[in-house]
């Protein structure tokens, strides 16, 4: 400060902090140093509380309103009563405001992946981003434990630790869950909600408090989701060979219609005799076969059977196998179960080839 800064704080007897920033946490109000006038007219407006430090320790903490500072604790000589000493004071003081609203949209997420063992998939990393809001809980012991003596304290210098303690809770909470990764997405609020309250005790240590903390995406990694995309796709497509069929019947179409020349007819000509052939095999496997008046009917073919063990796809097994696993107790009654003349995965003791085998094995224990 120069020289008419000094002038002008002589005269200056009304202390108060209108914040036209978003970040700003705690202001230190300034004057020439450090002095406050006796009587001297201290504003606190609503979201604000201040704090006076006289000589180093905390004199007063001042909620909402309009105070005149002239109680034994404040300075009793004003500069104007010393001139004879160069404005000089020997009392001093320092008001701090500190910013009591809600400080929203402060980010958080995982720098690296977490390591995590699912269900379904194995090993696998997670990562995971969202938001959080904090306000000042309690204002002196933000000020001892964060803030100390900075005159301008804003949410940029204290963001990256709290970001660190979520990062931290968040892979506890994750790796003892035990969800699934497929079903995390339908979890988002209660794994917020748990994090909230697994950290507001922590952060009571800094002074502040957690209103609202959300978990807006977890991710698996790239190649891994592109698999993953895949492997819907294949569910999506059912039969391939009927997809093949229709994508070589869409390739000839698109041959014909290019008119580029002997190459393109070639190849559509090519695929015109694949599908020709492809019609050809389906065309005859509809066919009666002729037999002989007194020839015995044909073997029939024996049923070829899957199973769905730990999600995953098992088989073919014959009959003779599906027993067998079923006196084993590798399949149960509510094993899915699909042949070829089923329309959808069924549970073993539904099918009526196998619900025999389950009369002599007794049902689960109902629950306790």
């Amino acid at each position: 400060m120069g020289f008419l800064d000094k002038i002008f704080g002589e005269f200056v007897d009304v202390i108060e902090w209108t914040d036209d920033s978003n970040d700003t946490m705690v202001y230190r109000f300034e004057r020439y140093g450090n002095e406050i006038k006796y009587g001297a007219m201290l504003t606190v407006r609503e979201s604000q509380t201040a704090i006076l430090v006289n000589e180093g320790s905390v004199a007063d903490c001042y909620t909402p309103g309009l105070y005149q500072l002239e109680t034994r604790n404040m300075p009793v000589l004003t500069s104007l009563e010393n001139w004879p000493m160069g404005f000089k004071s020997p009392f001093k003081a320092e008001v701090y405001f500190f910013n009591m609203r809600r400080f929203t949209d402060l980010k958080w997420g995982t720098k690296n992946p977490i390591m995590l063992r699912d269900q379904e998939f194995g090993p696998v990393r997670l990562r995971a981003f969202g938001s959080y809001s904090v306000r000042i809980s309690d204002p002196l012991t933000f000020m001892k434990e964060i803030v100390g003596t900075d005159g301008h304290f804003s949410t940029d210098e204290i963001s990256q630790q709290l970001r660190n303690l979520i990062v931290s809770r968040f892979a506890n909470l994750v790796g003892e869950s035990n969800i699934p990764v497929l079903d995390l997405a339908a979890n988002y609020d209660d794994l917020s909600d748990y994090i909230t309250h697994a950290i507001n005790p922590e952060f009571d240590a800094y002074g502040l408090s957690v209103e609202q903390l959300m978990v807006e995406n977890i991710s698996l990694p790239t190649a891994v989701e592109e698999a993953l995309d895949k492997r819907t796709s294949m569910g999506i497509i059912g039969d391939l060979a009927k997809y093949s069929q229709f994508q070589a019947a869409e390739a000839m179409e698109d041959a014909a219609n290019n008119p580029s020349g002997g190459a393109s007819e070639g190849i559509g000509m090519g695929m015109g005799f694949a599908v020709a052939k492809e019609m050809s095999r389906g065309f005859n496997q509809h066919q009666p076969t002729t037999k002989p008046v007194d020839s015995p009917p044909p073997i029939p073919a024996s049923i070829s059977y899957y199973i769905a063990i730990a999600g995953q796809q098992q088989g073919p097994f014959s009959i003779a196998q599906i027993q067998q696993k079923i006196q084993d107790k590798e399949i149960h009654r509510n094993t899915l179960v699909w042949h070829a003349e089923l329309s959808e995965w069924t549970q073993a003791e539904q099918l009526s080839t196998l619900s025999e085998n389950f009369k002599h094995i007794p049902p689960p224990l109902p629950p306790q």
